[in-house]
């Protein structure tokens, strides 16, 4: 799985950025570490990673700003790790443009599974077959992960694009968040709420003409959600 892969490990704490980078290249990983936020994003510029980790309480630029600044030029998969478990401080980096969040400490082989799910969401250079999807005012793009609504062409990040297709796979059926939990960020989620909450509501901002009033994405109360392809 890891072979040809990049990743880029970003933690003050020597400690961690060396078991991540002996972990990670046993695992037949390519890995670069740094120290803070500025020096990853030069090595992040540099390198192109296909994926990133990064700490959150940083000198300089924490994680959260550096999320940010790479949101601005890429969609590459990120993942934040803290020490912090509040809903609130996850709030902050998902809205930052960050993928999954791994609350500190935690187990090498769960930090593992999940890069291993982000990178298995890159599109596969290997294949060269164009897949797309189409439904009312909805199109998606498979191979160059490319989302379209009502003709507009709409920027997705990796997670929000993977949940925007798995709504889109559904559409017209009410999904629970315990179902879509699990197909989106693995079955160790299915109690992450906040994760489902912050991004369907990012995915509103981005496809939705009035958030407030979902036409999309519409809000099963106490269930789920149910994906239209059409307003009215």
């Amino acid at each position: 799985m890891g072979a040809n892969r990049k990743i880029l490990v970003v933690d003050d704490e020597p400690q961690i950025t060396r078991v991540l980078r002996h972990s990670l290249m046993a695992h037949r990983f390519d890995v670069r570490t740094a120290a803070d936020g500025v020096s990853a994003l030069d090595t992040f510029r540099d390198w192109h990673p296909d994926l990133v980790i990064t700490d959150l309480q940083m000198p300089d630029m924490n994680g959260i700003e550096l999320c940010g600044e790479i949101r601005k030029s890429s969609q590459v998969p990120v993942i934040v790790l803290s020490v912090k478990g509040e809903e609130r401080t996850k709030v902050e980096a998902l809205d930052a443009g960050a993928d999954d969040y791994v609350t500190k400490p935690f187990g090498i082989d769960e930090l593992l599974a999940r890069v291993r799910a982000a990178l298995r969401r890159l599109p596969d250079e290997s294949e060269g077959v164009e897949t797309k999807l189409a439904d009312g005012l909805i199109a998606i793009d498979l191979d160059t992960r490319e989302v379209s609504v009502d003709g507009e062409i709409v920027h997705l990040t990796p997670k929000e694009f993977e949940l925007f297709v798995f709504l889109f796979h559904n559409r017209g059926k009410v999904v629970t968040h315990r179902a879509i939990l699990s197909a989106v960020w693995g079955g160790n989620s299915t109690e992450q709420t906040e994760y489902l909450r912050v991004f369907v509501g990012q995915l509103r901002k981005k496809i939705e003409k009035d958030p407030a009033k979902p036409q999309f994405i519409r809000t099963e109360p106490w269930v789920g959600y149910r994906f239209s392809t059409s307003i009215g």
